[in-house]
């Protein structure tokens, strides 16, 4: 654990537990030097402890990077709720959670992820104020589409020296919440969809709503498109999927796409243009940010707006310097990361 930790760069972990409700937990704080550590609660089965304990470890600096990058008062965290075998009571589960997250003081604000919903963030606010996405704040999944849907933009602008998306053949990957809303908008920009997804309903509405073709799970690698948008699991860019891909773009809305650090230069030397994950889909938790913090929504959409305007000049700067994108989205966020360490550590 100790090694994960380190290789990480996190500074501490929180293991809560619930023997009554069945509450098992662990939070992750990797950096609280821009603020408190800010990040979802995911809520899924897990096969044992090490496979929930890995996954919210690799969650966590990810979050510290996209709150660095997009300039928030924050902190990177993550937490896991590992999702009962046996029956269980569903809000008794979650104010246990909430109650767990409350011993923190602060220093992780808790929000919605894969398995948690809004309706469980206002449970968990009966035993905490150290959260967000409650239904008073609201879905975040659209303000992620919108962030998301401005860095495509920008990537056509610079990449493909194209205006719009009009014309251009889309291959979309997952259609969830915010999978489905980009649906929308590249369906309203002109783009043309392939879609693939494990739920038949979601394929269906797709392919009536949007005029989608639908392909197999297996497939969407292959398919000859301009942009592949990832927006279902993660680790789905590797040796085996990239040399698959016949497209221009990579750039979606799932979470840790990469699955080593190579996988960004292999993409590189295939001419494809990435998106760091964690830049594109920060839209969230711009929206959970400044919303727990009471910004106006003008304020918020106007922040999210400038998702794209930071992955032009990224790009721009990895075209100039023939360099692979996320090492210098890497390199910036631990730059801003160190930075306000070092001021804390002058004021101390």
């Amino acid at each position: 654990m100790f090694r994960q930790m380190e290789d990480a760069g996190l500074t501490d972990i929180h293991i809560g537990l619930d023997a009554a409700t069945g509450m098992r937990a662990i939070v992750a704080i990797h950096s609280t030097a821009r603020g408190p550590a800010i990040g979802g609660c995911r809520f899924i089965h897990y096969a044992n402890e090490d496979e929930a304990l890995t996954d919210v470890i690799r969650l966590a600096r990810g979050m510290s990077y996209k709150a660095a990058l997009a300039d928030l008062p924050h902190g990177g965290g993550k937490a896991v709720l590992m999702r009962p075998d046996r029956p269980f009571d569903r809000t008794a589960l979650m104010q246990a959670f909430g109650r767990f997250v409350d011993t923190l003081g602060g220093r992780y604000i808790t929000a919605v992820d894969s398995g948690s919903e809004v309706s469980d963030m206002d449970v968990i606010a009966r035993e905490t104020r150290w959260v967000s996405c409650t239904s008073a704040g609201g879905d975040p999944s659209p303000y992620t589409a919108i962030g998301v849907f401005s860095g495509i933009q920008a990537f056509v602008r610079v990449g493909l020296g194209r205006p719009s998306l009009d014309g251009m053949r889309v291959a979309l990957q997952g259609l969830g919440h915010v999978g489905m809303a980009l649906a929308q908008k590249f369906h309203d920009a002109g783009a043309h969809l392939v879609v693939s997804d494990l739920d038949q309903s979601r394929l269906d509405a797709a392919a009536q709503q949007f005029n989608a073709r639908i392909v197999a799970p297996q497939e969407i690698y292959s398919v000859p498109c301009d942009l592949f948008c990832p927006c279902g699991l993660g680790a789905i860019l590797n040796e085996k999927t990239i040399p698959q891909l016949r497209c221009k773009i990579v750039a979606g809305c799932a979470n840790n796409q990469l699955a080593s650090d190579d996988d960004g230069e292999r993409l590189r030397e295939r001419g494809i243009f990435y998106a760091p994950d964690y830049i594109i889909n920060s839209g969230g938790l711009i929206q959970v940010a400044m919303k727990h913090a009471g910004a106006s929504e003008h304020a918020i959409l106007d922040k999210i707006q400038g998702v794209g305007s930071t992955l032009e000049r990224l790009l721009e700067d990895a075209i100039r310097l023939d360099l692979p994108i996320e090492k210098l989205a890497d390199r910036l966020a631990e730059q801003r990361l160190h930075a306000r360490q070092t001021s804390r550590h002058h004021a101390a």
